[in-house]
Formats: C-alpha cells, sequence, structure tokens
C-alpha cells in the first residue's frame, strides 16, 4: 500500500492510508472478524475529509480491506469509484488455516481462541463475537447492493496462495458496475509485481476522473508471457 500511495503522488493525487483500530498503530483493541467496524471506521475517514473540503474520489482496500471498501460502498453512496484488492468473497473459507481444527466447537466451549506463531507465541485472541462477525457478514448481498452508478475495479493475483483467485471471479459476477483484472504470476502481496500494480489501479482511478481517457493501459494486467490475466 506504501508503494501504491507513492504512484498516486506521482501522478499529482494525494492519498491518504491509515490503520483500523486494534491494527498497527491505531488505539483500540484487535478484533478478528470486525468487518462492520472497519467498515465505520473508514466511514469516519471519509467524513473527516469531507469536513475538510477534500473531495475523495476514491477508496482502495487489499485483503481484508478489500472487503472493507465494498461493504463501505454498499452502505454509503459517496463514494464512486472502488477498488478492491485480493478481496475474499467466501469468507468462511481460511479459517481453518488460522484457527485449526474443530474451531466452532472449541471456541463455543472455551468462548475465545489464542492463535499463536509458529514459535507459540501468542499473537492475538479470537473471541466467539468476532468470529461469529466474520461468519455472518453478508459479501454477496453487499456486492448486489451497490449502485450501478459505483464503479468497481478487482485485482487479483493468480498465485494468491492466501486468498484463492476463484474469489475475484465471484466478485464479478455479484457487482453491477465492475471490472476485473486477473494478474498473471502476482501473489497476495503482489510481491514482484508492485509497479505492475500501481499503473492498473492509478489509471483505473484517473480514468473515472476523465483525467486519463485511453483505458488501454489498463491492459497491462494481461503481462504479455501469460495469457490467462484478463481485465
Amino acid at each position: 500500500m506504501v508503494n501504491l500511495a507513492t504512484a498516486f503522488e506521482k501522478e499529482r493525487i494525494s492519498a491518504f492510508r491509515f490503520d483500523f483500530a486494534g491494527n498497527g498503530e491505531s488505539e483500540g483493541s484487535f478484533q478478528y472478524g470486525n468487518y462492520r467496524r472497519e467498515t465505520g471506521d473508514l466511514r469516519s475517514v471519509v467524513q473527516y475529509f469531507h469536513g475538510k473540503e477534500h473531495t475523495v474520489i476514491a477508496i482502495i482496500g487489499h485483503s481484508k480491506g478489500g472487503n472493507v471498501v465494498l461493504l463501505y460502498a454498499s452502505k454509503y453512496r459517496d463514494i464512486h469509484t472502488v477498488v478492491n484488492i485480493s478481496g475474499r468473497f467466501n469468507l468462511d473459507r481460511g479459517i481453518e488455516g488460522r484457527l485449526g481444527r474443530d474451531f466452532l466447537q472449541r471456541i463455543k466451549q472455551k468462548g475465545y481462541i489464542d492463535v499463536k506463531n509458529r514459535r507459540g507465541k501468542f499473537e492475538y485472541r479470537v473471541t466467539e463475537e468476532s468470529l461469529m462477525d466474520r461468519l455472518t457478514t453478508e459479501v454477496r448481498a453487499g456486492c448486489l447492493t451497490i449502485q450501478g452508478d459505483c464503479r468497481v475495479l478487482t485485482v487479483h493475483g493468480s498465485m494468491d496462495r492466501i486468498v484463492p483467485a476463484v474469489d475475484a471471479f465471484e466478485f464479478s459476477k455479484s457487482i453491477a458496475n465492475h471490472e476485473l483484472c486477473i494478474m498473471e504470476g502476482a501473489d497476495h502481496d503482489y510481491t514482484s509485481h508492485q509497479d505492475e500494480l500501481g499503473l492498473v489501479v492509478v489509471n483505473f482511478v484517473k480514468t473515472n476522473l476523465h483525467l486519463h481517457k485511453d483505458k488501454s493501459k489498463l491492459q497491462q494486467c494481461r503481462k504479455l508471457r501469460g495469457s490467462r490475466s484478463r481485465l
């Protein structure tokens, strides 16, 4: 996200990055799930800049943040350009890999599960409430309510091992005004595709501002060396 913000700066477009409550340098307690609260955090940021007479032209989120920007667009109608980078469509996936087998039974017995790293060091606690927040977050229903005047770009790496690229196609089926870019060879963090990611996202935003009329540069995600990438 740092490199992406820099790509916008080079085009003389300001970008603001922030940590959700309980994450990074922000105050508050970390909660697993918490999509609704983070959508509220994003709302507070947007309203702050509106109060400062700034125009928020787009919201962009990566991974879980991709879900948050889509949920924002489904609830509010003040942002008309949204970029979802590697968001997860099926939120019931990926939990077992993080919490272990029989996680539902264990969390109901104890009320929480402590997540530890490979060295056995405590990282964070998952409560039953926060887990249920994730499992009851209706991604498809939210996507279906995003209005047609809101343009959405989904970017996903073909080699993403954390969130499968098939989720990107589910977003494409559920959002009315949607463009899809499968970036050939990219992993979940776009480790070797930072410049390409910046080019695709910045040009999508600029196109929607009518500052960049040539949409052909969005086709950069096709990757000349591969035929599976598509927009």
